[in-house]
C-alpha cells in the first residue's frame, strides 16, 4: 500500500530520473506541506502561550529561510528532470533522422534485387528477401513514429486540415487491412450513418488512427472468430467513428496507461505481439489537434471499442490548411 502510495505521489519518476530524495520535487513538496502545518500549529501555540512578538517573529523568519531552501531544491529537481526530457527528444530526434537515410537507401537498394534486375532469385532466396522486406518496413514505421513523437513533444508537427469523408477513408482503409483481417479469422463490418458530414482533420494522419485501431483489434481477438464493426456517426456538431471488436478486452489496471508513451499491456507483452506503444500516443496527438477526443471503453473478455470525435465543417466555413500539433501535457 505504501509502495502504491509513493508511486502514485511521484517519487517512482525521480527513480527513474535518478534524483536523490531531497532533489525530488513530490517529496519536496510532500515536505513543506509538512512544514507549513506545523508552523501553522507552532504560530498558533506560542501566541497562545507566550507574549513575545519577537519569539512569533523568530520562528516565522526561520521556517520561511527553510520554506525558501525547499523552494529553490524543487527548482533545481524540476530544471534537472526539464533537461533530461530536452535530451531525451533531442537524442530520439537526431537518432531518427540519421536512421532515415541509410534505411531510405537500403529500401531502395533491396527494391532492386527483389525486382531481378540484377537477377533471378530462387525460392529460398525470395523467402529471405520477405523477411528481410520485413524488417525494413518495420524499421521505417518505427523510426516515422519516433520523429512523430519528437515533434508532438516540441509542438513541431504540423498538420495538413481538409474536408475528409470519413466513409470514403474508412472504406479505404478496410481495403489495405482485409486480407491481413482475414489471415487473422476476423470479419470487418462498416456501419455508416446515412448523411454523415465530412469532418475537418488531417486524412492520412485519421487513415493512421483507424488503421492502427483495426490493426490492434485483430492481433488481440484471440482464439476465436473474430469480429470488427467501425461505426461512424452524426453526433451533434461532431462526426463519431468507433472502432468495436469481441477481443481479449483491457484490465482496468492497464486502462489508465493506454495512451501513454511506450506503454504496452501486460496481456500484449505475454502475447509477445511486435509494437512500440507509440500507436496510440501519436493517434491522441492528431485527433486532439484536429479539435477532436479520443477514448475506448473495454470489459475484459468482452472486446474493447475505440472511438474519436472529429468537428464537422460547417456550411461555408473555410478549412485552414495547415496548423500545428499542441503540445500533449
Amino acid at each position: 500500500m505504501f509502495k502504491s502510495l509513493r508511486d502514485e505521489i511521484g517519487f517512482k519518476e525521480c527513480r527513474e530520473y535518478n534524483l536523490g530524495l531531497w532533489q525530488c520535487p513530490s517529496f519536496l513538496f510532500v515536505v513543506m506541506g509538512a512544514i507549513n502545518i506545523a508552523s501553522i500549529l507552532a504560530t498558533y501555540i506560542i501566541v497562545n502561550r507566550y507574549d513575545s512578538p519577537e519569539l512569533v517573529i523568530a520562528s516565522i523568519s526561520i521556517i520561511s529561510v527553510f520554506i525558501f531552501m525547499l523552494g529553490t531544491s524543487i527548482i533545481r529537481g524540476i530544471q534537472e528532470m526539464a533537461t533530461v526530457n530536452k535530451m531525451r527528444a533531442e537524442f530520439i530526434s537526431i537518432a531518427s533522422h540519421q536512421l532515415k537515410a541509410p534505411l531510405s537507401g537500403l529500401r531502395w537498394s533491396f527494391d532492386v534485387l527483389k525486382s531481378s534486375k540484377t537477377g533471378d532469385l530462387n525460392d529460398k532466396q525470395r523467402e529471405f528477401m520477405d523477411d528481410v522486406e520485413e524488417n525494413i518496413t518495420r524499421m521505417i514505421k518505427l523510426v516515422n513514429d519516433l520523429l512523430d513523437v519528437s515533434r508532438i513533444d516540441s509542438g513541431r508537427m504540423m498538420m495538413n486540415i481538409e474536408a475528409v469523408d470519413m466513409k470514403k477513408t474508412a472504406e479505404e482503409v478496410m481495403k489495405d487491412l482485409n486480407v491481413f483481417a482475414k489471415a487473422n479469422n476476423t470479419d470487418i463490418y462498416l456501419e455508416a450513418e446515412e448523411g454523415l458530414a465530412p469532418v475537418k482533420t488531417d486524412v492520412m494522419r485519421i487513415r493512421m488512427v483507424m488503421q492502427n485501431f483495426i490493426d490492434n483489434a485483430v492481433k488481440y481477438i484471440g482464439e476465436k472468430k473474430g469480429e470488427i464493426h467501425i461505426i461512424l456517426r452524426n453526433q451533434g456538431d461532431q462526426v463519431y467513428c468507433g472502432v468495436k471488436d469481441n477481443g481479449i478486452g483491457i484490465s482496468a489496471e492497464d486502462q489508465k496507461k493506454i495512451f501513454d508513451k511506450f506503454f504496452r499491456a501486460k496481456e500484449v507483452t505475454r502475447k509477445q505481439t511486435v509494437g512500440t506503444g507509440l500507436g496510440l500516443y501519436i493517434a491522441k496527438a492528431a485527433v486532439e489537434s484536429s479539435g477532436g477526443k479520443i477514448g475506448f471503453i473495454s470489459e475484459v473478455g468482452k472486446g474493447t471499442e475505440f472511438w474519436f470525435t472529429l468537428p464537422k465543417v460547417g456550411e461555408g466555413e473555410e478549412v485552414k490548411p495547415l496548423q500545428e500539433v499542441k503540445q500533449i501535457k
